[in-house]
């Protein structure tokens, strides 16, 4: 493949990260587009414009990153919107929430009661096994667990995925891995056990795992009161005002409010834009 890629044999190539190694030599690169375009950094997207400086660059996102959307807000990048949903799709019943066992046992109780089945996301692999024993106690009938995250072998999270496809399993007890490729349409309970700890994007993205077919998913941002700062609150505020259809570009304004535009001509993400505001930053930025 990589001989074809050089030779210009081989017209498209679909590839992961791989494609950005330095053995990778395109004869002619015209056209690229980057799906999942915030789970890339800018160091990534330059490497395409070593290949070659007049390649076309087309990325795609459901909540594009603060800095691809100062660019775009300074009209240094154009946008486009696709916000008609696919038919019969339905908004995700967006609950936020103080940590509660029962409300987990409740959400799962009620979705293993039709039929359906849940993610519980939980980023903390050390304390994994711990909150997988609290569920089984709860006595939830039906209830049959699996465990996946990033330190498994890759053999035993394709078991355990196909496992929850093939609805063996009915509740997947995950880390952030589940983010992104996944589109399983009898599951439409999603459970976060400390939403604080994620980001605004990363949370709508989450969300966006559940609802993929006509069945009204759930979606429960669980936090603990104690530990919820400034901008976790605005965070998780966020994320229940906009649970709409087509509200990612919504959040993604509101992450990039909260979080800064980060430095539009360096790497760094975190940014003093709002000290001087996006147009004054907009317009130093042309001069």
């Amino acid at each position: 493949i990589l001989d074809g890629i050089g030779t210009g044999a081989i017209d498209c190539v679909i590839g992961t990260h791989r494609l950005l190694s330095k053995d990778v030599a395109f004869k002619k690169l015209g056209l690229v587009i980057i799906d999942e375009e915030q789970r890339f950094g800018v160091r990534h997207k330059e490497r395409f414009k070593e290949m070659r400086s007049e390649v076309d660059i087309l990325s795609l996102s459901a909540t594009p990153i603060p800095r691809t959307l100062s660019l775009t807000l300074a009209r240094l990048k154009g946008i486009s919107f696709l916000e008609t949903p696919p038919p019969n799709r339905k908004a995700i019943n967006t609950c936020v929430l103080p940590y509660s066992l029962k409300i987990i046992r409740q959400a799962i109780a009620r979705e293993l009661e039709r039929g359906g089945q849940a993610y519980i996301l939980h980023n903390r692999i050390e304390t994994m096994g711990t909150l997988k024993e609290k569920i089984e106690r709860q006595g939830i009938k039906n209830a049959r667990i699996g465990v996946v995250h990033g330190r498994m072998k890759e053999g035993e999270i394709i078991h355990t995925m196909n496992r929850f496809r093939n609805r063996e399993i009915n509740i997947l007890l995950a880390t952030t891995i589940i983010e992104n490729g996944l589109d399983i349409a009898s599951a439409n309970t999603l459970i976060v056990d400390d939403a604080t700890r994620l980001g605004l994007a990363e949370s709508h993205q989450l969300r966006g795992r559940i609802g993929r077919g006509e069945t009204q998913a759930f979606a429960y941002f669980l936090y603990r009161p104690r530990q919820l700062r400034e901008k976790a609150a605005e965070r998780l505020e966020a994320l229940g005002a906009f649970s709409h259809l087509g509200a990612g570009y919504a959040i993604a304004l509101r992450d990039l409010d909260i979080r800064g535009a980060g430095n539009v001509l360096g790497k760094e993400l975190a940014g003093a834009i709002n000290k001087v505001g996006l147009n004054l930053y907009c317009q130093m930025l042309a001069e």
